[in-house]
Formats: structure tokens, C-alpha cells, sequence
């Protein structure tokens, strides 16, 4: 276990990895999905809340910072017009059935329960940056994505008890941000179709 200050490193990475997500929104060189970022925004500070009424301790910084960041960056993306991702009907049902599993988890009273549709809203959430990840990862930028999963770990490693509440999320989010990065630094999804195509040319 690593000491309760090390969330604070955990927060320095994130918001360093930001930054970089943050510039290239301004200026039009990345594409953040709205639909992913906003919901991300308002999940990471109800996920906030959760935690300090839970007493997770200091390992909250981090998530309060899971919030604030995708909430700076989704009001970035309407700064500049070239920084729009087209949303279609598959990203907005992704969006209604992550807002329904954060209505469900705000109304159930069986706490697991409500934790685990609040981890699969989050989930949800993400579906259409994986897609845009794995067909277009020129329009991302990755740097946000390594430090997520670097401070999202250091994070983990903090708790001083390791319960569902205050590992759950976080652990998610490590996840999560680490399948983005494959994605977006390997660009398989290009390349498959490229070698599909090739394929399909010679037969």
C-alpha cells in the first residue's frame, strides 16, 4: 500500500495528462465525443459525493478530478467548431441507457447494487469513444488516456481498506483508460480494415 499522499501525484498526473487533451481540443486537433465527457463529467462528481459520504478518504481527490476534468473538457469542445464529433442515433441510445443507470443507482436502496449500475452507466458512457477510438484515433489524443490509468492505479494502491465503494470506480476508470490507449496508440482498428481491404482487393 502506498502512502495517502501519493493520491495527490495521482491528481498532478491527471491533470498533466489533461492539459495536453485540453490544448488540442482548443485547437482543433482532437475531437472529444461529448456524449462520453459529459457523462463522465457528471458521474465522476456524483461519484464524488458518494465517496466522502462513505469516508473514503484523501482517494476521493482523485475521483472529484474524474469529474472536473471531462467537465473542462467537454466545455473546451464548443470553443472551437472543428473539435465536434458527429453523434449518431448508437451514441445517443448509449447516452439514455447510462443516464438510466445513473437513475437507477440514485433510487435503488440496495447499495452493491446501486454501485454496480452506477460502474455500468460509466461503462456505457465510454462505448462511443471506444468506437471512435478504434475507427478514427487520429482524432484523439492518447496522453489523457496513459496518465488515467497510471493515476487511476496509484489511486487504488492508496486505499487503505480495499472496499467495493472506494476501489470500484477507480477501477473502472483504470480500465477503461487503459483499453482507450491500446486503441488509440496501436490504431488496430485502422489497420484491420486496411489488411481487410487488401484481402477483399486480391481475391
Amino acid at each position: 500500500m502506498l502512502d495517502p499522499r501519493f493520491v495527490f501525484l495521482a491528481a498532478a498526473l491527471s491533470v498533466f495528462g489533461s492539459a495536453s487533451y485540453i490544448r488540442d481540443t482548443l485547437r482543433g486537433t482532437t475531437s472529444p465525443h461529448r456524449v462520453t465527457w459529459g457523462l463522465w463529467a457528471l458521474e465522476g462528481i456524483l461519484a464524488f459525493i458518494v465517496e466522502i459520504q462513505q469516508h473514503v478518504g484523501l482517494a476521493s481527490i482523485m475521483t472529484l478530478a474524474l469529474g472536473l476534468i471531462p467537465l473542462v473538457v467537454l466545455l473546451a469542445s464548443f470553443k472551437n467548431p472543428h473539435a465536434v464529433w458527429r453523434i449518431d442515433a448508437v451514441d445517443i441510445s448509449c447516452g439514455v441507457v447510462s443516464l438510466a443507470g445513473l437513475v437507477f443507482w440514485a433510487v435503488v436502496n440496495e447499495p452493491t447494487i446501486a454501485l454496480v449500475s452506477f460502474v455500468a452507466a460509466d461503462f456505457i458512457a465510454a462505448l462511443p469513444t471506444y468506437r471512435k477510438s478504434w475507427s478514427s484515433p487520429e482524432s484523439e489524443t492518447p496522453r489523457v488516456f496513459v496518465m488515467g490509468a497510471v493515476n487511476t492505479g496509484i489511486t487504488l494502491l492508496t486505499l487503505k481498506n480495499f472496499t467495493t465503494a472506494g476501489a470500484l470506480f477507480p477501477g473502472v476508470i483504470m480500465l477503461t483508460d487503459s483499453i482507450l490507449s491500446v486503441l488509440i496508440l496501436t490504431r488496430v482498428g485502422p489497420r484491420l480494415a486496411q489488411r481487410t481491404l487488401q484481402k477483399e482487393s486480391l481475391a
